[in-house]
């Protein structure tokens, strides 16, 4: 395992060096104001017409169209969505590249799924964040960082690790930490996280724990605090102390009944269940299906989306959420 900090990055690999970042959503605006701070130089690429372009200027950053911003620089982040990454590469990033150009993602997605092809005579590698752009703007502002991954699968210069670090140093990463890993890893565990842990099986055992309470009777609002609300507290206690930490600062009769009741919940069949997400991921399968939905123009997302909107967890949540202060 290789990490690096502060003390191991050269930021002056990209001191005359423009780095483009393509998109200012949530991770492009975190990054591209956080390597501007630490003195990189930085344009922002967008669409024209973009809703993002006076942003960005607010900003003080230079905001060129896509192709502009990609023949200008000498490293090409690409910070736009996945399911569109593969169409605006072909269209305006493509014919724009340099030999000895740098291409960066902060997911391996595109590349690890042969979507984006590079040609060999360029760069491509990886630096991701762990945590939402907010929270990487955040921690930069207060001084820290988040801990972030670097990978390289293409090193045409000789010098690619090299400058990933320095956008990750940019960036504040290397003041958490940055772990070494590869496209297939980060692609690969992210994809999995967010499916069955962090996104998909977190809310769908959040909804079953507020679904049994409310049908035996008891209200929607205590149940919402006891499977949704306090979930928070816990995943911070795991988050600053990890599991033994977490249980020290729980309840014995909490401790007992979470420990000796935990695996009636996540079954084999649970276990199971995860191994074959894991497999579909693997072999390309989730990515097939995703781009046929998004092809199709995302029906069944959309169709998804309505449905959970309309969730009863969702309508008290939303009231309770307001009435401590919480949302607006």
């Amino acid at each position: 395992m290789n990490i690096h900090y502060e003390k191991d990055v050269d930021l002056d690999v990209l001191k005359d060096k423009t780095v483009a970042v393509i998109g200012y959503g949530s991770q492009g605006m975190a990054q591209a104001r956080n390597m501007h701070e630490s003195g990189l130089n930085v344009v922002v690429g967008l669409r024209k017409g973009s809703s993002s372009e006076e942003l960005a200027k607010s900003h003080g950053l230079e905001v060129l169209p896509v192709e502009e911003a990609a023949k200008k620089a000498d490293v090409i982040h690409i910070l736009i969505p996945d399911e569109i990454q593969a169409a605006v590469y072909e269209n305006s990033i493509k014919d724009n590249l340099e030999e000895g150009n740098t291409l960066t993602f902060s997911h391996g997605y595109n590349i690890h799924y042969g979507y984006i092809k590079p040609p060999e005579n360029v760069n491509v590698a990886m630096v991701a964040p762990k945590a939402p752009g907010a929270t990487v703007r955040r921690e930069y502002e207060e001084g820290f960082g988040v801990p972030g991954l670097v990978a390289v699968e293409q090193d045409f210069t000789g010098n690619a690790k090299e400058i990933v670090l320095a956008m990750a140093k940019g960036s504040g990463l290397t003041r958490a930490g940055v772990l070494e890993t590869t496209f297939k890893e980060e692609t690969e565990t992210d994809l999995f996280g967010e499916q069955a842990v962090l996104c998909g099986g977190a809310t769908e055992l959040i909804k079953a724990g507020f679904e049994t309470l409310v049908e035996a009777g008891y209200q929607p609002e205590i149940a919402y605090f006891e499977t949704c609300h306090e979930l928070k507290l816990i995943i911070d206690l795991i988050y600053q102390k990890g599991f033994a930490g977490m249980w020290d600062n729980v309840s014995n009769t909490a401790e007992f009944g979470g420990l000796t009741r935990r695996e009636r919940v996540i079954t084999e069949e649970s276990r199971k269940s995860m191994k074959e997400i894991l497999k579909e991921i693997q072999k390309g399968e989730f990515t097939k299906e995703w781009t046929l939905e998004n092809q199709a123009g995302a029906p069944s997302l959309n169709r998804t989306r309505e449905m959970e909107s309309e969730l009863q967890i969702e309508e008290v949540g939303t009231k309770l959420r307001k009435l401590c202060g919480l949302q607006k």
